[in-house]
């Protein structure tokens, strides 16, 4: 549906190891890194980019991520939270969302809402 998607972090020591944790379960990997910024996705195929911001902090954003199935789902959550997020919501179903909705909610280190979802 996307190409990419970019975000403003004020750590991205932080934020790298928050997405590596949390997306793991989801097949997403650490695709590329400097100074600046760090880019997540299938390998080779980033789609996730983190840029370093100095700034006045974000309002927040929304991320979704798809899940493969409800397992990927409770480790994303509970891989995320080991690596600094908060907790948003935890892996279940989200029958006001949909009958078959299953999902789970992580706030990361910059106060962004991060979801990974399957239906």
């Amino acid at each position: 549906m996307y190409d990419h998607i970019g975000l403003k972090v004020k750590s991205l020591d932080a934020s790298v190891r928050f997405y590596s944790a949390a997306l793991a379960p989801l097949g997403f990997v650490l695709c590329s890194r400097d100074d600046s910024g760090a880019g997540f996705g299938p390998k080779g195929e980033p789609a996730l980019w983190l840029h370093l911001h100095k700034g006045p902090a974000n309002g927040g954003a929304h991320v979704a991520f798809r899940a493969p199935d409800h397992a990927a789902i409770k480790k994303f959550h509970s891989e995320g939270l080991k690596a600094g997020g908060s907790d948003n919501g935890g892996a279940g179903p989200r029958a006001d969302y949909s009958p078959t909705y299953y999902a789970a909610f992580l706030i990361d280190p910059d106060g962004n809402n991060v979801e990974a979802v399957c239906t």
